[in-house]
């Protein structure tokens, strides 16, 4: 049955993804923890469904605070998915947004793109690195070495990274198939992108903590101290990210 040959593909496509991956993993989540350390922001950012990589660590129960989810919305599902595919093909536009941001040079920047291939994870990345951030890409090079860029560079997103993850996803990223189907179906990226997103946000706490630094987390809003212990928080955080 299709949904136990896509539970065994998504825990074989897992084991790689953390054995394969486990130091660039580690590397991230450092650059992550002296941002934090230094008391500034790591910013994530993609386009589509990329955008739930960065609602994933923001704003949410056992999350880092210092978490700026950059949701463009021209790069958003809603109102129109169509556009947001016109949107992240747009060159020019996600790096003036950036310009828009409070950010630092002390700051890390995440960029999730499966495909890797779009002018507006590009041009992020460029400004990015023009900033003096470290950019850390959670990209396919399966899928990414098979197709050619739309940036007039030519370049991308894993030309322009510090740091590239490998997402173990298949090239078209759907991974079953009926006879009778034309075209393949189901895809794993969301889950092998959230398992490194949460990978990484797990070993950036605990390196804070090696460092002798307490990093600031939310708690659930849904428990009875939850809103008090937020906002202590938050008023900190408050004037340097866009989304709070």
């Amino acid at each position: 049955m299709k949904h136990l040959e896509f539970y065994e593909i998504v825990k074989e496509q897992m084991e790689r993804q953390i054995q394969e991956e486990k130091e660039n993993i580690n590397k991230a989540a450092e650059y992550c923890a002296k941002s934090i350390q230094n008391e500034r922001l790591i910013h994530v950012f993609g386009c589509g469904h990329s955008q739930m990589f960065a609602m994933e660590v923001f704003y949410r129960a056992g999350g880092l605070l210092p978490v700026n989810a950059l949701l463009i919305p021209h790069f958003s599902l809603s109102p129109k998915a169509k556009l947001s595919t016109y949107g992240e093909r747009l060159e020019g536009f996600s790096d003036k947004y950036l310009q828009q941001v409070n950010t630092s040079p002390l700051d890390t920047m995440i960029i999730v793109s499966i495909s890797g291939r779009n002018a507006g994870v590009v041009d992020m990345a460029l400004e990015a690195k023009r900033i003096g951030m470290k950019v850390i890409a959670l990209t396919s090079k399966e899928f990414t070495n098979n197709v050619s860029s739309r940036h007039t560079s030519g370049k991308k997103l894993c030309d322009v990274a510090d740091l590239v993850i490998d997402i173990k996803c298949v090239l078209g990223d759907a991974c079953l198939e009926m006879p009778e189907i034309q075209g393949k179906f189901t895809g794993t990226s969301t889950i092998l992108g959230m398992l490194v997103m949460d990978c990484i946000t797990s070993r950036t706490v605990e390196i804070c903590v090696e460092n002798g630094y307490n990093p600031p987390l939310y708690v659930s809003s849904n428990l009875d101290n939850g809103d008090e212990a937020n906002l202590k928080q938050i008023k900190k955080y408050q004037s340097i990210i866009d989304c709070l």
